[in-house]
């Protein structure tokens, strides 16, 4: 594993469970953002009949609108990722929607 991998990694977790490492190039943001946006967009899939299929960005952001959604998923840490990245919301979702779903068979979907 490089160096560059392992510290993606570990920033990751930053101001959640380590003060290491600050996420400062475009992976170690994604993965930042990403982490916790994956929680809520697996269960919103787990509830669809369709999973990751046709999943509209405009549905997923009224499931994280909604706190009692996936409560344990930090709304927080996702807007600080949003913001790391310098993206808007939808650009980000949408991003994770497609990353998950040509992935949907390895995710159980």
């Amino acid at each position: 594993m490089s160096e560059e991998d392992i510290r993606a990694i570990i920033s990751h977790g930053y101001g959640i469970t380590t003060e290491e490492v600050k996420p400062e190039t475009d992976m170690e943001k994604s993965l930042f953002a990403v982490d916790e946006l994956t929680g809520i967009v697996q269960a919103y899939a787990l509830m669809r009949p369709e999973g990751l299929d046709g999943m509209a960005v405009k549905s997923l952001k009224k499931k994280f609108k909604d706190k009692r959604f996936a409560a344990k998923c930090s709304r927080e840490i996702i807007k600080q990722g949003f913001a790391m990245l310098g993206m808007e919301a939808g650009e980000v979702m949408q991003c994770c929607i497609d990353g998950m779903q040509a992935h949907k068979e390895e995710l159980g979907f």
